[in-house]
């Protein structure tokens, strides 16, 4: 809870849920990663918050965007940034959106295997390309494993085939999972991609770029390394892995950039109990899964909750307001709420800049989409 975010939800008392952004805190993060990876280029991941008002912070910051829709480029646009400080970073796309995305500028793609390859040496003719390899994804709290990626040896003989097609074989990608509090796991990631650059070069192909992801946290209910350490550990790695010579790098932060800055009111439906015998009461808010808090699935991302009451601390199951089974929150984690909490009482989820509304559905029980107010 900032100053900004405090005096906002005093003065004006939105209407709940509602995501309250500091954009001062957003400016803050951006610059601690400035100083921290200072050699890589930033390109911040959209889907994150795509609130115009960040966008356009970060754009006059000096930001590039990492984007994985045609709408994506659109908002990123809008900033007024060059086609040229984008990302299209999903390494799965429709044909008829890599050609919007070319029409409009875009000349830098992912991809992870042939079928994509050739989509892009279609639609997109001349761009350069990044193939993304695997990860394990140990030790993030939302692993990206399995789903993006292939193996270094598939990398390489696709990062060859590009180089016969009508694209240019630019580089390596790989993302250590989202929420990642161990520094040191960007370590293997970055070996193997340098392997790949040794390989490459052996025939004739010269990389040039190394994409290594996002994965920098934010502090939930958790301790996180600094940024320092997170940057330490990366360049570390760098000249361990490159020598002197170290590619042009680029970060793609998302969590780290945003979700500290943000903090959702919500409001207290209903408190009650399933039989005389629950130890847990069950407290169910006018936010759930489906209204933006998709990160709570399977408890992965425990937000800080924080009540205005001083009662002692009573164990709770906290839910969301649908008609869904599956909107419970917190069962297993140990949350504790004040025993004189009231129905109506209004808790502040806090560290929620980051994947709240872009995962909030449009009309799920006819709730509306998660607002935004940025202050």
């Amino acid at each position: 809870m900032t100053k900004k975010i405090q005096k906002f939800l005093a003065e004006q008392q939105p209407e709940t849920p509602c995501l309250v952004m500091d954009l001062d805190l957003v400016a803050d993060n951006y610059r601690k990663l400035r100083t921290a990876v200072p050699r890589a280029g930033i390109y911040y991941a959209v889907k994150a918050n795509p609130a115009p008002e960040i966008l356009n912070l970060l754009a006059g910051l000096g930001s590039c965007f990492d984007v994985a829709s045609v709408n994506e480029i659109d908002m990123a646009l809008a900033t007024g940034v060059a086609a040229d400080r984008l990302s299209f970073g999903n390494t799965i796309k429709k044909a008829s959106d890599i050609a919007k995305a070319y029409a409009r500028g875009v000349r830098l793609y992912a991809f992870d295997s042939a079928a994509e390859l050739a989509k892009i040496a279609e639609a997109a003719p001349g761009s350069r390309v990044f193939c993304r390899i695997l990860t394990s994804g140990v030790h993030a709290d939302w692993p990206l494993s399995r789903k993006f990626g292939c193996d270094v040896k598939m990398a390489k003989e696709l990062l060859l085939e590009a180089a016969k097609r009508n694209v240019v074989p630019y580089g390596v990608s790989f993302h250590v999972g989202s929420q990642q509090r161990d520094p040191g796991q960007w370590d293997a990631a970055v070996a193997e991609a340098a392997w790949l650059f040794r390989e490459l070069e052996q025939h004739d192909v010269q990389l040039t770029m190394l994409n290594i992801g996002g994965g920098f946290p934010t502090r939930y209910r958790k301790s996180i390394p600094t940024m320092a350490a997170y940057g330490d550990a990366i360049d570390e790695s760098l000249h361990r892995h490159f020598g002197n010579r170290i590619p042009d790098v680029i970060v793609e932060p998302g969590r780290q950039m945003v979700g500290n800055a943000g903090l959702i009111q919500t409001e207290v439906v209903l408190i009650s109990k399933k039989s005389e015998a629950d130890k847990k009461s069950w407290v169910y808010l006018d936010i759930g899964k489906f209204g933006g808090l998709a990160e709570t699935m399977d408890e992965a991302i425990q937000y800080p909750i924080v009540s205005e009451r001083k009662g002692a601390p009573m164990p709770v199951i906290l839910a969301g307001p649908t008609c869904d089974s599956a909107d419970i929150l917190y069962e297993k984690a140990d949350y504790r709420l004040p025993s004189d909490l009231r129905i109506g009482d209004k808790l502040e989820i806090r560290a929620a800049g980051a994947y709240t509304t872009t995962y909030a559905a449009v009309a799920f029980n006819g709730f509306e989409p998660l607002k935004t107010h940025c202050v």
